[in-house]
C-alpha cells in the first residue's frame, strides 16, 4: 500500500513537470550538437559566455512566469530589464560601499516597476496586457531619460564576480539557482504562492474559496519585476554599460513568452513553474547559438522564435480543449 502511493506520488510529479522534463531533455540534446559543432568544443569559456547569454533571458522568463501563472501576462518586463541595466550603469559604481547601495537601489527600483504594474492591474481594474503595455513605455521612456546613448559603467570587480566560472561552474548560474532557492521556493510554498495558481486555475472559485486574490496577483508582479531587476544587473556586468534600445527589450518580453511556454507553463495560468521556464530559456537562446554555428543568418531567429511559441501555445490551447472536453462529459 505504501510502496503503490509512492509510485504515485512519482507518478504525480512526473505529469506535473513533463514540460520542465522535456525542456531539459531538448536543451541536453541541442547543447550537445552545439559543442559537437564548436571548433574548441565544450571548454570552460564556451559554457561560461552560453551560460552567461542564456542566464539574461532566463531571468526574464522567470519574471514572466509569475503574472502568468495568475492568468495574467506582463508586456513590460523587456523594459523593465532595460531600465535597471540602464540604471546600474549609473549607480554601481565606486567602492564597495557605495556598489553595495547601488544593486539595492537598482533591485528595488525593479520592485518598484513590479508594484506599479500590480497595483494598477489589481486596483485600477485593467487588463494586464493594456496596464503593462502602457507602462513598458514608461520604463522606455524612463530608461532613455537616464542613458539617451549608450555608455555608463560598473564596479569591475563586482562585474567580473558575476561574469567568471569558479571551478568550472559559471557565476550566472549560481545566481540562478540562487534565485530559485532563495525567492521562487520560498514564494511557490507560501501561502501566496499557493494562491497564484489558485487564481490562474480558476480566479472565480478562488474567489469563492477565500482566497487573496488582490495580494496574490500584487505579489506577482512584485516579484516579476525583482527577476527583471536581476536580469538587467547582470546584463550591465557583462556589458560594462547601460543602453535602452527598445528592440532589445521587446525581443527579450517576445523570448520570454516562448521560454516559459517551452517550459511547460501555461499561458491560461494555473501550471508550470519558474524553473521550467529556466530551461526554457536556455533552449531558446541554444537555438540562437545554433543558427550561428551552422551559419545560417541570425536575422532568421525571431522566424524561429514564433514558429516556437506558435506550435507550443497550439499544443497548449489542444491540452485544454481536451480537458474542457472531459469536463463537459460529466455535466
Amino acid at each position: 500500500m505504501k510502496g503503490s502511493r509512492h509510485d504515485a506520488d512519482w507518478r504525480y510529479w512526473i505529469a506535473a513537470q513533463r514540460g520542465a522534463l522535456a525542456a531539459a531533455a531538448i536543451f541536453a540534446v541541442m547543447f550537445g550538437v552545439y559543442g559537437a559543432a564548436q571548433p574548441m568544443g565544450l571548454n570552460s569559456d564556451v559554457i561560461n559566455t552560453a551560460a552567461n547569454k542564456g542566464a539574461l533571458l532566463a531571468l526574464v522568463a522567470m519574471a514572466q512566469t509569475l503574472p502568468v501563472l495568475t492568468g495574467g501576462l506582463d508586456l513590460s518586463v523587456g523594459m523593465t530589464f532595460m531600465l535597471t541595466n540602464c540604471l546600474a550603469s549609473t549607480i554601481v559604481v565606486g567602492g564597495a560601499g557605495t556598489t553595495a547601495l547601488g544593486i539595492v537601489g537598482v533591485l528595488a527600483a525593479g520592485l518598484g516597476c513590479g508594484l506599479v504594474n500590480g497595483l494598477i492591474v489589481v486596483y485600477g481594474r485593467l487588463q494586464p496586457l493594456i496596464a503593462t503595455l502602457a507602462t513598458s513605455a514608461i520604463y522606455f521612456g524612463i530608461a532613455l531619460a537616464l542613458r539617451p546613448q549608450p555608455g555608463g559603467d560598473i564596479n569591475g570587480d563586482f562585474a567580473d564576480l558575476m561574469t567568471r566560472s569558479t571551478w568550472g561552474v559559471p557565476s550566472s548560474v549560481l545566481l540562478i539557482l540562487a534565485a530559485i532557492v532563495f525567492v521562487w521556493m520560498p514564494y511557490r510554498h507560501s501561502s501566496l504562492g499557493r494562491a497564484a495558481y489558485a487564481v490562474g486555475s480558476s480566479e472565480q472559485a478562488a474567489y469563492m474559496s477565500g482566497v487573496p486574490i488582490a495580494r496574490a496577483k500584487l505579489w506577482a508582479y512584485t516579484l516579476a519585476g525583482l527577476f527583471a531587476a536581476l536580469g538587467g544587473l547582470l546584463l550591465t556586468c557583462i556589458t560594462y554599460s547601460g543602453e535602452a534600445r527598445a528592440a532589445l527589450g521587446g525581443d527579450y518580453t517576445l523570448n520570454s513568452i516562448a521560454a516559459l511556454v517551452i517550459g511547460g507553463t501555461s499561458l491560461f495560468g494555473g501550471s508550470g513553474g519558474a524553473v521550467g521556464s529556466v530551461l526554457g530559456a536556455f533552449v531558446m537562446r541554444t537555438v540562437g547559438d545554433l543558427l550561428i554555428v551552422f551559419n545560417i543568418n541570425p536575422v532568421l531567429q525571431p522566424l524561429f522564435v514564433g514558429v516556437v511559441l506558435l506550435f507550443a501555445v497550439s499544443l497548449g490551447s489542444l491540452r485544454l480543449l481536451r480537458v474542457r472536453n472531459k469536463l463537459d462529459l460529466y455535466r
